[in-house]
């Protein structure tokens, strides 16, 4: 059992010399398959045309840049302030929307194609386009941070298509914040027209009112005697005529005549009515009421944006390294086939002349 033992692991050290040997024969085709797959590694990548990537960084705005859409705004004019988180959650909303995407992508992504390239598919070369335009939301470590990727051969137009999106989506943020704004103050504008409106119809009819009384009054007056006012009056008929815990025919016709007549004559209730004039000015407030959106700060960028200097694409050394590697392995595998079959070969060979 020993001696088999023995046999056996000579047979195995045997095999595996004559493997390394008959694959050292074979040198040759291992470093020429090496060099063949390195050199087709090492002219993909630096004949392969170069991918530059810009990235731009957002966060929140600050306070003093959504203060313009504030203005006016607070507990004593019962319309809230918008917060930061709103005012970003806008923007982001817009960011990440499909219609900004399309319209970049028609505007600006399919002008930039030749010709040739344009003749492809629309859906594929919206899902090119999706590939190289990434919009990554926040993230555990940045919770209010989004990032804008654009992938190109120029490395200075993807800078500016990073650029150029983030500023479409601001626009369009402040375009719709500015909106929402002007409608909120015309409808306060609106509200405040009409209390304008209905204290003047009071106004109104309270005069008419009073105009009534006041004839009545003075018809009594003048049924009485009673041209000038009386502190205790002596006449023969008491008729009392109660306004207002007044009784106004007691002032006298002369008097009542003036105040019918200045009543009568007067073109405006206007400064007759309580808390018009402050209704007034928070009426022309609000219809005056604009937004300038150069003023407006919906994002703010975390860091610079710098044209990229050294491309992503393609790795160079590692694909190398790779085309080595493959290389190697590629040709110790042909190398063992061929050894293989070798000593196959020679075993059949041997075989024969054994039978013979």
């Amino acid at each position: 059992m020993s001696n088999n033992s023995i046999e056996n692991q000579s047979t195995d050290e045997i095999d595996l010399v004559a493997l390394v040997r008959g694959l050292w024969a074979q040198k040759w085709l291992i470093i020429g398959v090496t060099l063949l797959v390195t050199s087709g590694a090492a002219a993909y990548a630096y004949l392969s045309k170069p991918v530059y990537q810009a990235q731009l960084f957002i966060m929140p705005p600050t306070q003093n840049g959504i203060a313009e859409l504030n203005y006016g705004r607070g507990k004593s004019t019962e319309l809230d302030p918008y917060s930061i988180k709103h005012v970003y959650d806008v923007f982001a909303r817009n960011l990440q929307g499909e219609s900004l995407r399309q319209k970049f992508f028609n505007d600006v992504y399919l002008p930039s194609l030749d010709e040739s390239q344009r003749k492809g598919a629309l859906d594929r070369l919206y899902e090119r386009f999706s590939r190289e335009l990434v919009i990554k939301g926040p993230g555990k470590d940045t919770p209010d941070r989004y990032s804008v990727t654009v992938q190109g051969g120029d490395p200075a137009r993807a800078t500016e298509w990073a650029k150029d999106y983030v500023a479409r989506a601001s626009e369009a943020a402040e375009s719709e914040l500015i909106k929402n704004v002007s409608a909120e103050a015309a409808v306060r504008a609106r509200n405040l027209e009409q209390r304008i409106v209905g204290l003047r119809e009071n106004a109104q009819r309270i005069r008419e009112d009073r105009i009534q009384q006041l004839r009545e009054a003075l018809k009594i007056a003048e049924a009485i005697g009673l041209t000038s006012p009386s502190i205790n009056s002596t006449a023969a008929v008491d008729i009392t005529v109660e306004t207002g815990n007044k009784m106004d025919y007691q002032r006298g016709s002369k008097a009542l005549a003036a105040e019918v007549n200045a009543l009568e004559s007067r073109a405006s209730d206007d400064a007759f009515i309580s808390d018009l004039r402050s209704l007034q000015m928070r009426y022309s407030f609000y219809r005056k009421l604009s937004i300038d959106p150069e003023s407006i700060s919906v994002y703010r960028q975390d860091g610079s944006v710098e044209i990229p200097e050294s491309p992503i694409k393609p790795k160079k050394a590692f694909i190398v390294v790779l085309g080595i590697v493959v290389g190697l392995m590629l040709g110790g595998l042909l190398a063992l086939m061929r050894v293989t079959l070798t000593r196959i070969s020679e075993s059949q060979k041997t075989n024969e002349s054994v039978k013979r």
